[in-house]
């Protein structure tokens, strides 16, 4: 259930804003969207798994707020980093 190394690798290719970048809110969104697709996807076949529900509530609660604080920090970012990902259709 966990990222493997690769896939953490790609992501931070993808969304980092300079070369050591692993830890800007583009990432960690990128991050949380990645691991809350997982989530889902496991919860949808174990329906009562209910300390991976409240986990992946944490998840979200937190990429909420990383987007809220990209939203009032830097509109350009939040905007580029929400199109990339595909949230907020």
């Amino acid at each position: 259930m966990a990222l493997t190394t690769d896939k953490k690798a790609e992501i931070f290719q993808n969304h980092r804003r300079h070369d050591q970048d692993t830890g800007s809110a583009e990432v960690q969104i990128a991050l949380l969207t990645t691991r809350i697709t997982q989530l889902t996807a496991h919860l949808k076949s174990h329906m009562k798994d209910h300390s991976s529900r409240r986990g992946l509530l944490k998840m979200v609660g937190k990429r909420s707020a990383l987007l809220k604080f990209l939203a009032r920090t830097d509109r350009q970012r939040y905007l580029d980093t929400i199109g990339k990902l595909g949230l907020r259709k």
